[in-house]
């Protein structure tokens, strides 16, 4: 049985504590999700794991013999190694006999201990099914997006999202008995993602993951370990369990009014409910059992914050929104994009495009906001549309060194302080923190600027391209409802499944042949494609 455990684990960079004396146990056969917010520690916990970085204070344990993966970060360390050698080198020890045996045979004379060391080697490469090695490599590159003409190059010669799924593949190869993966969903398309939620949810053995993708780990945890006030604790059942129940365990501190036992019983049947739907993970069974016997006071209130991301029209739309005909987009001369495609947005809809290329919707939203040009096609748009957009690349956006305030502030026709710190508020940004200057923020800070920069525009319609780039998944959640409950239209692409299931009422998908347009959700249309053309 594999097993880790944390003993009493602290780290400290001087006066800033991440972790202080955490004691923890992660168990086979369990997949926890680490969740945190940005700067908590999540990513640095599986260095902590893995022996990558050491702790101030404590040790970490592991199972005597188990074999522990983890999810390479480098993208260059194997860059003079075939494809295939680096995923089976995900077995370190298999690829060591592999090495061995591989020399000696290559010997020009060949002695007595050569031949008692090479039978030894064999009965070791056997044991560790060898023999299946290359085919094993093979089948989990071909099921991540790598194909076969790519498996003998050297790893330098593969761009950066194909050496991304070769080192998740060597992450995976060889079912160790411990797997550390953080942001394994990062430049995977849709069916790849898919496939990977089906594997894990499978998987027997102790799976600890980080990810910003909500329907991920949804559907593959059975735990969440919550990093908050330098401490980790681990909740019963998936992300939207321990969101929901957050949330509602919030409420409930608030309400001083309501009796102990009326707050026990709403959460004992909040807990029952969400037993009853523990369905989307091929773990259910286990989840089930293990939420049936929950404590209800496991469950706190979350120290998170939550961006205040709140759309609101200064006028509302009139009934012709927006007007597509025969629209045509090419990368190069002769390299269509998409071709011909025409559609109408009705008031109200929220419509996500898609495309196996992302370069199609990003060259979509540009035309449609008069960034580009297209080929062929027109463009109307109603006289009563005031919209907003939300490029995935903002990198023209933050070239001057402007403090928070003084970046927002152009944007905005109020120029008073203390209105531009409002929305820089809701975006969290409070205190000193407006008088960071733009250019050295990070990825996260970035996006939460340029949100609060269609917010001040009082859209009717909105355009986001990739909007939780970037963003925790506390960003991502709030952006999420925001979107549900904006009334005014919307046209969108994401790569996240949960935002765009809940918030799309209409799926267009791009390609150079044309285009489809279905009027249902996101999930419908996955399960729509599926029957004309089964994933892998």
């Amino acid at each position: 049985m594999s097993y880790i455990f944390v003993n009493n684990i602290s780290l400290r960079y001087g006066k800033r504590v991440l972790f202080d004396e955490v004691n923890i146990k992660f168990t086979t056969g369990n997949c926890y999700g680490i969740i945190g917010a940005n700067g908590a520690g999540k990513s640095t916990f599986l260095k902590i794991l893995s022996g990558e970085i050491d702790s101030t204070t404590g040790k970490v344990e592991i199972a005597p013999g188990a074999r522990m993966s983890v999810l390479k970060q480098n993208h260059f360390e194997f860059d003079e190694i075939s494809v295939l050698d680096t995923v089976i080198r995900g077995n370190e020890k298999l690829f060591k006999v592999i090495q061995e045996k591989d020399a000696i045979y290559a010997k020009e004379e060949f002695t007595d201990e050569d031949g008692i060391r090479v039978s030894e080697l064999e009965g070791e490469f056997a044991e560790m099914n060898g023999w299946e090695a290359e085919s094993d490599a093979a089948q989990l590159l071909q099921n991540l997006g790598v194909k076969e003409v790519n498996h003998t190059k050297l790893m330098k010669e593969l761009d950066g999202n194909q050496k991304v799924r070769v080192l998740l593949a060597q992450a995976l190869f060889g079912n160790p008995d411990i797997l550390l993966l953080d942001e394994p969903t990062n430049d995977l398309d849709l069916n790849t993602i898919m496939w990977l939620e089906d594997f894990l949810a499978d998987y027997p053995n102790l799976v600890l993951v980080v990810s910003h993708d909500r329907h991920f780990l949804d559907s593959v945890c059975t735990h969440v370990a919550d990093i908050d006030f330098s401490k980790i604790n681990i909740f019963t059942g998936n992300y939207s369990f321990w969101y929901q129940a957050s949330q509602l365990a919030l409420k409930q501190r608030a309400d001083k009014n309501k009796k102990l036992e009326e707050k026990a019983a709403e959460l004992k049947d909040f807990i029952a409910r969400f037993s009853a739907n523990a369905s989307k993970s091929k773990q259910a069974t286990s989840r089930k059992k293990a939420l049936d016997k929950l404590d209800f006071a496991e469950i706190k209130p979350s120290t998170r914050k939550y961006p205040a991301i709140i759309y609101k029209q200064e006028r509302d739309a009139g009934d012709i929104i927006l007007e597509i005909k025969n629209l045509s987009a090419q990368r190069e001369i002769g390299e269509y994009l998409f071709k011909d495609v025409s559609f109408e947005i009705n008031k109200g809809e929220k419509v996500t495009i898609i495309a196996d290329d992302h370069i199609a919707v990003t060259k979509l939203f540009d035309i449609i906001t008069g960034n580009d040009t297209a080929v062929t096609g027109e463009i109307k748009w109603g006289q009563t549309i005031t919209y907003a957009y939300l490029p995935s690349d903002n990198s023209e956006f933050f070239k001057e060194p402007l403090t928070l305030i003084d970046w927002l502030r152009q944007f905005s026709e109020e120029k008073d302080e203390q209105f531009i710190r409002g929305f820089l508020g809701k975006m969290l940004f409070s205190g000193d923190d407006v008088n960071k200057i733009c250019t050295v923020l990070s990825g996260g800070e970035k996006m939460r600027c340029m949100i609060a920069r269609t917010m001040l525009a009082n859209p009717n319609f909105i355009i986001l391209d990739e909007p939780t780039n970037h963003l925790d998944l506390e960003s991502i959640t709030s952006f999420n409802e925001s979107l549900i409950a904006y009334n005014g239209t919307a046209l969108f692409s994401s790569y996240d499944h949960e935002f765009t299931n809940t918030s799309a009422t209409r799926v267009i998908e791009l390609s150079p042949a044309g285009f489809i347009d279905k009027l249902m959700t996101f999930d419908d249309y996955l399960k729509f494609k599926k029957e004309l053309l089964p994933y892998r």
